[in-house]
């Protein structure tokens, strides 16, 4: 299992309250080493374990969605 470091673009992230909101979801999710999610670079960074990337990339949708569902990341 190798740690993975990558930077998503994200669309149509509103405020930078949603992205703080995001990223702590998103970082309790298993597998994620660290995540910050700027709202002034409309920008995830995100280390990850690489066991499961699919799955993990659902799951940040979903947490993402939840704060606010316009919002998406381009994996």
């Amino acid at each position: 299992m190798a740690i993975v470091k990558k930077s998503f673009e994200m669309e149509e992230l509103d405020c930078a309250n949603c992205a703080r909101k995001m990223q702590e979801a998103v970082a309790k999710l298993e597998g994620v080493q660290n995540v910050e999610i700027s709202f002034m670079a409309q920008k995830m960074k995100l280390e990850y374990d690489d066991s499961d990337e699919k799955k993990l990339f659902k799951e940040i949708q979903k947490c993402i969605k939840k704060v606010e569902p316009d919002c998406s990341v381009c994996f």
